[in-house]
């Protein structure tokens, strides 16, 4: 097929509508929607689309991981969060260096086995690439879920998920610089660069999300779907401002996220709703790109398929629940079994794949073979862990049925439409008299909110009303209550 624009939308708008539909499939089959979005590129890169380019790839996966962050700290309160801070940060920095030393280890080892010799500064960067949990995968496995977890274990996981990724992505720009011909980098250096990367990410972090919640307070702008296009700006700028002062972006977004949904601001709930139809779009480009971008043949080598296999299985079996049983040694509260689900939840997914692309662009040796054994790692890490997150929980007996609300944001929306009305207080109204139990409104009316001077207020029998007021009223009827007076629509 000729490339011409028009080809290119075709070509798109086709990934994206399999890609949906995949992961309704997925849903229904009990396997991560995320792992079909990596078959769907992978199919259409086999024939169809021919593509090979990891810094395009590393770009879209910088933009995807700055807006899935994000929208991931928004969605996380800090109430839920605050119990398990410690060891959510435990988890975040030292199990990630655990997971990558211990997974060095064992390649360094058997690599030479699988005809794949390495390294271990090589092995060491190989590991890091998949030393964090994948936010994308975690939080779209669990939020899809009707599953309610004990011992406080959904927010740990999604607060493990959402602050790892950062130490990652530190020890694999370190190891990529020491690996890179013609660079060199002290270890006092790397462990500066560390230190000042992680504390600036938090600092300008916080500090950009505080600006955020007061300009969006206070800039008062009349079209409300502006505020959601400020927003993704200040999402950009985080990032962007923190990695040119030399900070980890994707922690000062993140720590953004927290403070701005932990913060009141105005439009609330259509910024959430707009980011999370955000998220799941860039979730979707973010892995169909990623599985256009590796190459089938060179993914079923067996060199790839044997040490893949056995690095994966390691990694789920042995490193993972020694660096998550180490990690939360000072935390007595949590059970043998929370801590085993902890470790069979350390999914793997667009984070390594992204990650893997440095060693490629940086020209580091053998680094198109890393590239293809994370791959292998993420797509093995999605079949056996993401189709399996609730049964595992099922059977450590941490699972309970989540209480759905019957009056959830559909049906209360739609209550609003058909029931509510605005009403202006008029001199003729107040005739009776100026208390609200004084109105004469029909029968199965009531006014739950008064708008008075930009302020509102819940009303009750004796509040005085004003010519002006603005009341919002339920009703059964609203053509009688329009025949008694004439609403302000």
């Amino acid at each position: 097929m000729l490339l011409t624009t028009e080809n290119i939308i075709l070509i798109g708008a086709l990934l994206l509508l399999v890609s949906v539909f995949a992961g309704k499939v997925a849903y229904r089959f009990g396997a991560p929607a995320l792992l079909l979005f990596l078959g769907v590129g992978m199919l259409f890169g086999l024939r169809l689309i021919s593509f090979n380019s990891a810094p395009v790839a590393q770009f879209v996966g910088m933009v995807a991981l700055c807006i899935i962050l994000f929208s991931g700290g928004m969605d996380t309160r800090y109430r839920a969060i605050r119990p398990v801070i410690g060891p959510g940060v435990v988890l975040a920095t030292v199990g990630v260096a655990l997971t990558a030393l211990i997974v060095a280890g064992f390649v360094y080892v058997v690599a030479p086995w699988c005809n794949a010799g390495m390294s271990f500064l090589l092995a060491l960067l190989f590991a890091a690439t998949m030393s964090s949990t994948d936010s994308a995968s975690v939080f779209s496995i669990l939020r899809s879920r009707r599953q309610g977890l004990s011992e406080n274990l959904k927010p740990l996981l999604e607060l493990e998920s959402g602050s790892n990724d950062p130490m990652a992505y530190i020890l694999t720009i370190l190891l990529v610089g020491l690996l890179t011909p013609g660079e060199s980098m002290g270890f006092g250096t790397s462990l500066l660069l560390f230190v000042v990367g992680m504390t600036l990410g938090v600092v300008a972090g916080y500090a950009f999300g505080r600006l955020a919640v007061w300009t969006i307070n206070r800039i008062n702008i009349e079209n409300q779907s502006l505020y959601a296009v400020l927003l993704l700006a200040f999402v950009f700028l985080t990032f962007s401002v923190t990695d040119l002062i030399r900070g980890n972006g994707y922690l000062a977004v993140y720590v953004a996220g927290l403070v701005v949904g932990n913060y009141p601001i105005v439009h609330k709930k259509t910024l959430g709703t707009f980011f999370d139809g955000f998220t799941w779009l860039f979730q979707v480009i973010l892995f169909v790109t990623l599985g256009l971008l590796v190459n089938i043949d060179e993914l079923l080598q067996p060199e790839v398929l044997l040490l893949g296999g056995l690095t994966g299985l390691f990694m789920i079996l042995v490193a993972r629940p020694a660096a998550v049983f180490l990690s939360l040694l000072p935390f007595r509260k949590f059970t043998t079994r929370a801590r085993l689900y902890v470790s069979w939840v350390g999914l793997r997914g667009a984070v390594p794949i992204i990650f893997a692309t440095y060693p490629v662009v940086a020209g580091v040796e053998d680094s198109s073979l890393l590239f293809n054994i994370v791959f292998f790692v993420t797509l093995l890490s999605l079949v056996v862990q993401g189709t399996t997150v609730s049964l595992m929980a099922e059977w450590l007996g941490l699972a309970y049925p989540e209480r759905e609300r019957i009056f959830n944001d559909e049906v209360m929306n739609r209550m609003l439409d058909d029931s509510t009305t605005e009403l202006t207080v008029t001199e003729a109204m107040l005739e009776p008299g100026h208390h609200l139990r004084d109105i004469v409104l029909p029968a199965a009316t009531l006014v739950v909110m008064v708008a008075r001077d930009g302020t509102f207020f819940v009303p009750k029998g004796n509040s005085v009303l004003r010519v002006g007021d603005k009341l919002l009223v339920v009703t059964e009827n609203k053509s009688e209550v329009k025949s008694v007076v004439q609403p302000q629509e």
